[in-house]
């Protein structure tokens, strides 16, 4: 094919066949119990240098226990996708974990601003869009996939695409690169023992995102029996074989909300897109993360029982979730 035009940006890739060849031989699919305490799922199975991927964002079943946990251990270096996130990438980047970003939506507030504006942290500019995109490649195997999602955009010039001449139609479109992330961290409302999980509510390549990735953590609202998922298998939206950990979490998308169980922590929320200097990052990643040594504590300690009720009773719309 005919290539028009590259973009400039660096991006993760790896070979359709070496990411088969690691699901092939060091994937586990034998019904094993993978349930774990997330300081040892994180210990485990994110490494300094990794790319990270996680579903949905810190409004809306984000993974935030485990998100606090890697900022817990100090994990350094590394490139994190955000796709429909917010306050991830920014907690991440002000507890030094952080080097290169892929953007699809990096967040809000003055602090992660001036990170990106210093050149603390790398930025690569995609969509929300592209970025799903490249994870269904990921997903299917393959090493591109063709779309007209970046065409004609300053977005396209910062991001790793590459746009060629049509083959079929002679027409421009732009070819993303596959994403095939280290590891994945996904929050559900309900999971068993060996990773078999269901999402109730709005997802965002939840599966396709576990499919692409050689590594991945489920934190779930709760663990339920096996034979609840065989009684409905069309409500499992990831197989246990995807999974390498699975984290009883309760609350574990706190400050954010999860569908049908809780809302998210306005307050909380507030405060922490005003943090705009270091100072207060670092008071706060002290008081929040740091001088707690579980999400359990965190709850316990830094957030209490009023606050938790208080979250749940605003939850009051739950038809079509269990």
């Amino acid at each position: 094919m005919e290539v028009l035009e590259r973009g400039e940006a660096e991006f993760h890739f790896i070979d359709p066949d070496n990411f088969r060849k690691y699901v092939r031989e060091r994937k586990n699919r034998s019904w094993e119990d993978k349930l774990m305490d997330e300081s040892e799922a994180v210990k485990k199975f994110v490494s300094d240098g990794d790319y990270l991927a996680y579903d949905f964002s810190s409004l809306t079943r984000g993974p935030q226990s485990l998100i606090r946990e890697i900022i817990r251990q100090r994990k350094k270096h590394l490139w994190i996708c955000a796709k429909f996130t917010l306050l991830e990438s920014v907690l991440l980047t002000g507890a030094g974990c952080v080097d290169r970003i892929d953007v699809g939506f990096l967040g809000f507030g003055p602090y992660i601003a001036k990170k990106v504006q210093n050149g603390e942290v790398k930025v690569y500019d995609w969509s929300n869009g592209s970025i799903t995109y490249r994870l269904i490649a990921g997903a299917m195997g393959i090493p591109f996939i063709p779309a007209r999602d970046l065409l004609g955009t300053d977005t396209f010039k910062k991001s790793g695409a590459v746009v060629v001449k049509d083959p079929f139609a002679g027409k421009p479109v732009a070819l993303l690169p596959a994403l095939n992330p280290d590891v994945a961290i996904i929050h559900v409302q309900e999971a068993d023992v060996y990773g078999n999980a269901r999402v109730y509510g709005p997802t965002v390549a939840t599966l396709e995102t576990a499919m692409a990735s050689k590594k991945v953590i489920i934190s779930a609202e709760r663990i339920v029996e096996t034979i609840e998922f065989r009684k409905e298998p069309n409500m499992t939206l990831i197989p246990y074989y995807l999974v390498d950990a699975v984290v009883h979490a309760p609350f574990g998308a706190y400050p954010g909300g999860t569908q049908g169980y809780y809302e998210m922590d306005a307050e909380h929320y507030l405060m922490l897109t005003s943090i705009a200097g270091e100072d207060e990052m670092q008071k706060y990643l002290e008081e929040y993360i740091y001088s707690v040594d579980s999400h359990d504590e965190f709850l316990e300690k830094r957030v209490g029982m009023r606050r938790l009720k208080e979250i749940v009773r605003k939850a009051e719309i739950l038809e079509g979730f269990r």
